[in-house]
């Protein structure tokens, strides 16, 4: 048994799940790993989350984030038992039925669990911010959009740093002008493959949430950008047109400025993936994350015809290259071997 295996069963181990059967249940694309627990004497079922601080792992921010949203009566999982200091928590277990895995199963049921999830965002948003939450800023948004230039172009031809500062200086000020509020808690992870449908539940409590503990202060259209450009998935084009009119009508939100901040937004979190994903191979070993570079890259080219991103659109178009088959092969062949940009 590994140091880390012995602590989450000495975790366990001072817990009412002492004696529990465990069973490996998902990793992620960052350090936490996750097993299922099974309690000894009613079989019962729980999700053990292993966040090592020693790989700059940290749970308080989940199981802070869980709690409010569990209060404002939506399905974040139940915080069952915690040692933050060792970076344990032992939460809710809300299913497998991933959205990804029953719009496979039940196509049909599509529609409905993209209207639920846009729902919980209109809900979500009209709630007070819990305290302490990071902003999502314009400068801080621009640097992590950079990441494409830092990471998917150095992997895919070579580093250039005069164009990477020539597109921040122009991004920046885009995003000031088109998403200047900042005033709703954005989750910043909410797709298909983190929430779970619960149809036995109501309302807005359908919608089982999981990767919440990067939440920050930020605009309202970028969850729905997150959702409906998702980087695992295809979205029928029909259903994002459909969720957007719907959550700018609920809202009774301009729909023309909503739309220039969803391109704006949508540009930048897909230049971020790029960045993220192409650093997931290169300096991670994680090579299956560049699979999913050319779904990303079709998100941006359509954002990038927004009138709103005219200024940057060349920026971005004449310098970072198409991901065809040689230059992901590229990316993959190069798994591993950059520890830093």
């Amino acid at each position: 048994m590994t140091d880390r295996a012995s602590q989450a069963r000495a975790f366990l181990d001072h817990t009412p799940w002492r004696g529990s059967r465990q069973e490996l249940l998902a990793g992620d694309a960052s350090n936490r790993r996750y097993e299922r627990v099974f309690h000894p004497d009613t079989g019962a079922s729980a999700v053990l989350m292993d966040a090592d601080p020693g790989k700059g792992e940290n749970v308080r921010p989940f199981a802070a984030i869980a709690r409010h949203l569990s209060a404002q009566g939506l399905s974040a999982p139940d915080i069952l038992a915690e040692d933050p200091d060792h970076g344990f928590l032992l939460i809710e277990d809300l299913g497998d039925a991933l959205f990804a895995r029953v719009t496979l199963a039940e196509p049909a049921l599509e529609p409905t669990l993209y209207q639920a999830a846009t729902d919980v965002l209109s809900h979500l948003h009209r709630a007070a911010l819990p305290p302490g939450l990071a902003t999502y800023d314009s400068a801080l948004m621009t640097r992590l959009a950079a990441l494409a230039f830092d990471w998917y172009l150095r992997g895919a031809a070579e580093a250039d740093e005069t164009a990477k500062q020539a597109f921040c200086a122009v991004f920046e000020p885009v995003l000031t002008q088109v998403v200047p509020e900042v005033d709703v808690l954005i989750q910043r992870d909410y797709h298909a493959e983190n929430l779970l449908w619960l149809p036995e539940r109501s309302g807005v409590a359908r919608v089982g949430l999981l990767d919440f503990q990067d939440a920050m202060r930020g605009h309202r259209a970028y969850d729905l950008v997150s959702l409906l450009q998702d980087a695992r998935r295809d979205v029928p084009h029909d259903i994002e047109m459909r969720m957007i009119t719907h959550y700018v009508a609920e809202n009774d939100l301009d729909p023309t400025a909503f739309d220039a901040a969803y391109a704006v937004l949508g540009a930048q979190r897909n230049l971020r993936i790029l960045g993220v994903f192409a650093r997931l191979s290169l300096r991670d070993g994680k090579a299956h994350y560049v699979n999913l570079i050319p779904r990303v890259w079709e998100h941006l080219l359509h954002d990038l015809e927004h009138p709103a991103l005219a200024p940057v659109a060349p920026l971005v178009l004449d310098i970072l290259p198409e991901p065809d088959a040689p230059i992901l092969e590229r990316l993959k062949s190069l798994c591993g071997t950059r520890p830093t940009p």
